[in-house]
Formats: C-alpha cells, structure tokens, sequence
C-alpha cells in the first residue's frame, strides 16, 4: 500500500475514508473512519504513537468498516496542554467517538498503553464489544513485564528533571529514541517503517502540526498509578468474569511485552485464545499485517 503525503504535510494512505473530528471533553479527536459493511473493527493506539500503526492492516480487512482514532493530543487530534489524564479519560474518549459515529457493537482492538483501555472499556461497556483483540500489550503488574527504559523514564515522578532535560534537547530526544527503536529490534532510519510513519512525527512534529511531547508525558505519567488501579481489577476478579471472546496476539520477539506477559494476560480472561506472532516484534499490525488481519477478524481463533 502506497503512502502519500496529504495537505498538511502528513502521510496518508491511498485508499479512501472519511476524517473527521470528534467532539469530546478533552478535545477533539482526528477519527479514520473507513467505509464497510459488517461489524466494524475499531482500532485504538498507545504511546507514542498514531492511528497509522494500523495502515498495512486496513486494507486487509477490507470490506469491513474499520474506525482508527487519534487519542487526544496524537496524531491528527488537537493538542492539549494537560501534563496528566485525568481518570477514564481514555475510555471517554473512546466512548464519544462511538457515540458520534453511531456504532453499538465493534471488535475493539487496542495496542501498547491502549490494550490497558481496551480491557478498562470491555469491563465496563460489555455490550458494546461482540469480541477484544490485545497486540503487544499490558494489563497490570506480570512477572515478566518490563516497559522500555525510555518509558520508565518518562512515567518515574522521581526522574522527572532528567526527563525534562532529555525531553528539551532534541539531539537527546533523537539518541534515546534511536536506543529504544534499536532495542525493539528496528532498524534505526528505516524510512518505510512503523517508527518512520507513526512515532518519529509524535516526538518531533511534521508539516504544521506540532510534537505530542505534552501528550506522550501525560501518559506516561499515569502508567504506575494505572497499573496498580488495573492489579485491583484482576483481584477483584473483574476479568475472569468477562464473557467476551478476546484475542490475545502478540508480536514474539518483542523484548518487552513479551510472550510471557501474552500468556500471563490470557489466563486472566475465561475466554481466551492465545497467538503469537513469527517475525514480528512490538508492531505486529505493521511487520505481519496479514496475519495478523486474520487475528482480527476472527479466522484463527
């Protein structure tokens, strides 16, 4: 699939979908909302990135509706001036976009940060979710979880003048975003990959449109707290009675969100099916598309 650059300076696929903004409390957000028929896939980023992690997987699915969303202060969405998310916020802004686009049932996937909101709106709005999908994701404390040193820098309130420091100089900010895509696996300067297209314009900004540093530290900041909120839920026994099909895929030779943490999420869910990924590491969605598409919708579970 062929990208082009649009008005704005951004990337932007070849196929055609609606954009448009989204009303919500914190902002409007930029939603992709691409025509079709049948229960639509709705598709949700983390950080720190943008509703293009989904591109090689739209036209996979095809002739479903699939509606990508850019979380406030991302992407296409309008920036804030926040330094954190107030509770729920994510799982509100989802919300909204449903309520704007009229839909009542999706297969929800959520990626990274936003499998965390994934599980948080299922939980809570179980009507509205025929069947979860969870790439690469979180979901409370697992034995073998690690976050990436970048993210534990940004979401530790103790190095917040280091972070302050790395986050002005933009020499640093390129250095320790280099150190983590190589970590991950990634080529650093490939200019046709997933950090080219969805990560390096959050950090830096592209055409007329600002960085999403304020945003990205905003998550961030909330990523310890959240996890002890979402410790709470597993031990409240929340997620062993959710009767949602859900779909735990994950990308193999991700370091860090790695098979272990898949299974140990899986086995929190009483309906779970397990996959991972070959020759994929953090972004599945970009590096297998196809099977990945499968996973979606439905055909290997």
């Amino acid at each position: 699939m062929a990208l082009k650059a649009g008005e704005d300076g951004m990337s932007t696929p070849d196929y055609e979908y609606a954009s448009r903004l989204v009303e919500t409390p914190y902002g409007r957000l930029h939603v992709r909302d691409i025509g079709g028929t049948g229960l639509p896939i709705v598709a949700m980023h983390g950080f720190p990135d943008d509703s293009r992690i989904y591109d090689r997987i739209i036209p996979l699915v095809a002739p479903r509706r699939v509606v990508a969303l850019d979380f406030s202060g991302f992407g296409k969405s309008d920036r804030g001036q926040e330094t954190t998310l107030r509770p729920g916020q994510r799982e509100a802004e989802l919300s909204a976009v449903l309520t704007e686009l009229g839909i009542d049932r999706c297969v929800l996937v959520g990626h990274d940060a936003s499998g965390a909101v994934a599980v948080n709106f299922t939980l809570d709005h179980a009507e509205l979710v025929n069947r979860l999908v969870l790439l690469n994701c979180y979901y409370g404390d697992a034995p073998s979880l690690q976050f990436p040193e970048l993210i534990r820098l940004l979401g530790d309130p103790n190095f917040k003048p280091l972070a302050d420091a790395l986050m002005d100089d933009p020499k640093m900010r390129e250095w320790i975003l280099a150190h983590t895509q190589a970590r991950f696996g990634y080529a650093v300067g490939d200019p046709d990959g997933v950090v080219a297209a969805s990560v390096v314009p959050q950090w830096f900004g592209e055409g007329t449109r600002s960085d999403a540093l304020v945003a990205i530290r905003a998550w961030t900041a909330t990523l310890f707290p959240d996890l002890e909120v979402q410790n709470r839920r597993i031990a409240d026994g929340d997620l062993a009675t959710l009767t949602v099909p859900v779909t735990v895929a994950f990308g193999e030779d991700d370091p860090y969100l790695n098979p272990e943490v898949a299974g140990h999420i899986a086995h929190q869910f009483p309906h779970a099916a397990l996959h991972l990924i070959k020759n994929a590491s953090h972004w599945p969605q970009w590096e297998q598309p196809e099977q990945t598409a499968r996973l979606i919708l439905g055909d290997e579970d």
